[in-house]
Protein backbone atom coordinates (compact mmCIF):
# COMPACT_ATOMS: atom_id res chain seq x y z
CA UNK A 1 0.00 0.00 0.00
CA UNK A 2 2.93 2.24 0.83
CA UNK A 3 5.05 1.62 -2.49
CA UNK A 4 1.14 2.54 -4.21
CA UNK A 5 1.08 5.80 -2.29
CA UNK A 6 4.79 6.25 -2.94
CA UNK A 7 3.90 5.82 -6.48
CA UNK A 8 1.10 7.71 -7.11
CA UNK A 9 2.70 10.60 -5.26
CA UNK A 10 5.58 10.70 -7.59
CA UNK A 11 3.68 9.83 -10.71
CA UNK A 12 1.51 12.86 -9.81
CA UNK A 13 4.51 14.83 -9.57
CA UNK A 14 6.03 14.32 -12.81
CA UNK A 15 2.51 14.70 -14.53
CA UNK A 16 2.09 18.08 -12.73
CA UNK A 17 5.64 19.78 -13.81
CA UNK A 18 5.46 18.09 -17.28
CA UNK A 19 2.47 20.24 -17.60
CA UNK A 20 4.13 23.38 -16.41
CA UNK A 21 3.57 26.12 -14.69
CA UNK A 22 0.00 27.76 -15.03
CA UNK A 23 -1.75 24.49 -15.43
CA UNK A 24 -5.21 24.19 -14.21
CA UNK A 25 -6.34 20.78 -13.17
CA UNK A 26 -8.55 18.35 -11.05
CA UNK A 27 -8.06 15.30 -9.62
CA UNK A 28 -9.48 13.73 -12.96
CA UNK A 29 -6.80 14.58 -14.46
CA UNK A 30 -4.78 11.40 -12.36
CA UNK A 31 -7.39 9.26 -12.42
CA UNK A 32 -5.36 6.69 -14.02
CA UNK A 33 -2.41 7.15 -11.80
CA UNK A 34 -4.28 5.54 -8.37
CA UNK A 35 -7.37 5.28 -6.26
CA UNK A 36 -9.04 8.02 -5.53
CA UNK A 37 -7.82 8.51 -1.94
CA UNK A 38 -4.18 8.00 -3.24
CA UNK A 39 -4.50 10.66 -5.73
CA UNK A 40 -6.39 13.37 -3.04
CA UNK A 41 -3.80 12.39 -0.63
CA UNK A 42 -1.05 13.27 -3.47
CA UNK A 43 -2.53 16.40 -4.12
CA UNK A 44 -3.24 16.99 -0.45
CA UNK A 45 1.05 17.02 0.07
CA UNK A 46 2.29 18.51 -2.94
CA UNK A 47 -0.46 21.83 -2.13
CA UNK A 48 0.98 21.65 1.58
CA UNK A 49 4.63 21.81 0.17
CA UNK A 50 3.14 25.04 -1.82
CA UNK A 51 3.62 23.44 -5.10
CA UNK A 52 0.35 23.30 -6.07
CA UNK A 53 -2.22 26.11 -4.97
CA UNK A 54 -6.08 24.88 -4.35
CA UNK A 55 -8.17 27.48 -5.97
CA UNK A 56 -11.75 25.84 -5.24
CA UNK A 57 -13.36 22.62 -4.16
CA UNK A 58 -11.88 20.21 -6.92
CA UNK A 59 -9.69 22.80 -8.61
CA UNK A 60 -6.37 23.32 -8.48
CA UNK A 61 -3.19 25.03 -10.39
CA UNK A 62 0.48 24.77 -10.69
CA UNK A 63 0.99 28.85 -10.26
CA UNK A 64 3.37 31.06 -11.92
CA UNK A 65 5.15 33.77 -10.22
CA UNK A 66 6.15 37.17 -11.30
CA UNK A 67 9.43 38.40 -9.51
CA UNK A 68 7.55 41.73 -9.00
CA UNK A 69 3.74 40.58 -8.72
CA UNK A 70 4.44 37.49 -7.03
CA UNK A 71 2.05 34.70 -7.31
CA UNK A 72 -0.10 34.83 -10.59
CA UNK A 73 -4.29 34.07 -10.58
CA UNK A 74 -4.96 31.82 -13.73
CA UNK A 75 -6.69 32.87 -16.73
CA UNK A 76 -10.54 32.76 -16.58
CA UNK A 77 -10.08 30.82 -19.70
CA UNK A 78 -7.99 27.99 -18.57
CA UNK A 79 -10.77 27.70 -15.71
CA UNK A 80 -13.26 27.20 -17.76
CA UNK A 81 -12.13 25.04 -20.07
CA UNK A 82 -11.30 22.99 -16.79
CA UNK A 83 -14.93 22.98 -15.49
CA UNK A 84 -16.01 22.51 -18.93
CA UNK A 85 -14.55 19.56 -18.94
CA UNK A 86 -14.88 18.48 -15.52
CA UNK A 87 -18.46 18.25 -15.58
CA UNK A 88 -18.97 17.50 -19.43
CA UNK A 89 -20.87 20.61 -20.29
CA UNK A 90 -20.77 23.25 -22.80
CA UNK A 91 -20.45 26.77 -21.36
CA UNK A 92 -21.14 30.09 -23.33
CA UNK A 93 -19.41 33.99 -22.15
CA UNK A 94 -22.19 35.99 -21.52
CA UNK A 95 -22.41 39.90 -20.43
CA UNK A 96 -19.75 42.03 -19.93
CA UNK A 97 -17.20 39.41 -20.38
CA UNK A 98 -18.01 38.80 -23.75
CA UNK A 99 -18.12 42.22 -24.94
CA UNK A 100 -14.72 42.78 -23.62
CA UNK A 101 -13.50 39.30 -25.14
CA UNK A 102 -14.70 41.07 -28.53
CA UNK A 103 -12.84 44.60 -27.40
CA UNK A 104 -16.03 46.18 -27.31
CA UNK A 105 -15.73 46.84 -23.75
CA UNK A 106 -12.50 47.49 -21.85
CA UNK A 107 -14.42 46.32 -18.10
CA UNK A 108 -13.09 43.34 -17.21
CA UNK A 109 -16.06 42.18 -14.54
CA UNK A 110 -15.44 40.72 -11.22
CA UNK A 111 -18.10 38.64 -11.64
CA UNK A 112 -18.62 36.28 -14.86
CA UNK A 113 -21.35 34.61 -16.06
CA UNK A 114 -21.29 31.58 -18.43
CA UNK A 115 -24.33 30.07 -19.76
CA UNK A 116 -24.39 26.57 -19.55
CA UNK A 117 -26.41 23.13 -20.14
CA UNK A 118 -24.77 21.33 -16.89
CA UNK A 119 -25.56 22.45 -13.61
CA UNK A 120 -25.95 26.04 -12.18
CA UNK A 121 -23.10 27.18 -9.81
CA UNK A 122 -20.70 29.17 -8.35
CA UNK A 123 -16.95 29.13 -8.14
CA UNK A 124 -15.42 31.67 -6.22
CA UNK A 125 -11.61 32.10 -6.72
CA UNK A 126 -9.73 35.05 -4.87
CA UNK A 127 -12.03 38.01 -5.88
CA UNK A 128 -13.22 36.19 -8.83
CA UNK A 129 -16.52 34.49 -8.77
CA UNK A 130 -17.67 32.47 -12.04
CA UNK A 131 -21.46 32.20 -12.25
CA UNK A 132 -22.69 29.14 -14.71
CA UNK A 133 -26.21 29.98 -15.40
CA UNK A 134 -28.29 27.43 -16.58
CA UNK A 135 -30.63 28.41 -20.04
CA UNK A 136 -32.70 27.14 -22.16
CA UNK A 137 -31.36 24.45 -25.62
CA UNK A 138 -31.96 27.49 -27.89
CA UNK A 139 -29.70 29.72 -25.75
CA UNK A 140 -26.72 27.28 -25.95
CA UNK A 141 -27.26 26.38 -29.96
CA UNK A 142 -24.01 28.36 -30.26
CA UNK A 143 -22.21 27.76 -27.87
CA UNK A 144 -18.51 27.27 -28.46
CA UNK A 145 -18.98 29.25 -31.48
CA UNK A 146 -17.84 33.17 -32.30
CA UNK A 147 -21.68 33.64 -33.51
CA UNK A 148 -22.67 32.49 -29.80
CA UNK A 149 -20.00 34.86 -28.42
CA UNK A 150 -21.06 37.41 -30.75
CA UNK A 151 -24.97 37.29 -29.78
CA UNK A 152 -24.59 37.42 -26.07
CA UNK A 153 -21.90 40.72 -26.38
CA UNK A 154 -24.70 41.96 -28.40
CA UNK A 155 -27.47 41.34 -25.93
CA UNK A 156 -25.35 43.46 -23.29
CA UNK A 157 -24.67 46.24 -24.85
CA UNK A 158 -28.27 46.58 -25.99
CA UNK A 159 -30.03 47.69 -29.47
CA UNK A 160 -29.70 51.19 -29.48
CA UNK A 161 -26.04 50.84 -28.04
CA UNK A 162 -24.89 49.09 -30.96
CA UNK A 163 -23.14 51.51 -33.40
CA UNK A 164 -21.45 51.34 -36.85
CA UNK A 165 -18.01 51.73 -35.01
CA UNK A 166 -18.72 49.20 -33.16
CA UNK A 167 -20.01 46.57 -36.21
CA UNK A 168 -16.58 48.11 -37.92
CA UNK A 169 -14.59 46.73 -34.84
CA UNK A 170 -16.27 43.27 -34.98
CA UNK A 171 -15.92 42.98 -39.13
CA UNK A 172 -12.04 44.11 -38.44
CA UNK A 173 -11.93 41.86 -35.69
CA UNK A 174 -13.81 38.63 -37.26
CA UNK A 175 -12.45 36.71 -40.58
CA UNK A 176 -13.89 34.85 -43.31
CA UNK A 177 -14.92 31.85 -41.57
CA UNK A 178 -16.24 33.63 -38.36
CA UNK A 179 -18.19 35.69 -40.50
CA UNK A 180 -19.51 33.14 -42.62
CA UNK A 181 -20.48 31.31 -39.05
CA UNK A 182 -22.58 34.47 -38.38
CA UNK A 183 -24.52 33.85 -41.74
CA UNK A 184 -25.09 30.11 -40.84
CA UNK A 185 -26.48 31.10 -36.90
CA UNK A 186 -28.99 33.96 -37.99
CA UNK A 187 -32.06 31.90 -37.42
CA UNK A 188 -31.25 31.31 -33.52
CA UNK A 189 -31.26 35.06 -32.84
CA UNK A 190 -33.38 38.12 -32.73
CA UNK A 191 -34.10 39.88 -35.46
CA UNK A 192 -32.09 42.72 -34.45
CA UNK A 193 -29.16 40.64 -33.93
CA UNK A 194 -29.33 39.05 -37.16
CA UNK A 195 -29.22 42.13 -39.30
CA UNK A 196 -25.96 43.29 -37.15
CA UNK A 197 -25.08 39.90 -37.78
CA UNK A 198 -25.64 40.79 -41.40
CA UNK A 199 -24.14 44.32 -41.08
CA UNK A 200 -20.92 42.98 -40.16
CA UNK A 201 -20.20 40.34 -43.52
CA UNK A 202 -21.13 43.12 -45.54
CA UNK A 203 -18.23 45.16 -46.48
CA UNK A 204 -18.07 48.81 -46.10
CA UNK A 205 -18.87 49.11 -49.74
CA UNK A 206 -22.06 47.77 -49.92
CA UNK A 207 -23.16 49.38 -47.14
Amino acid sequence: MKKSLHSTDSQTLKRIRGHGKGWVFTPNHFKDLGTRDAVASALKRHKQAGLIRQLAQGLYDYPKTDPELGILEPSIDDIVSVLAGRDVVRLQPTGAYAANLLGLSTQVPMKITYLTDGLPKTVTIGKRQIILKRTTPRNMAMAGRVSGLVAQALRYLGKDHVDHSMIDRLRDRLDGPAQAQLLKDVRYVPAWIAKVFQEITQSEEVR
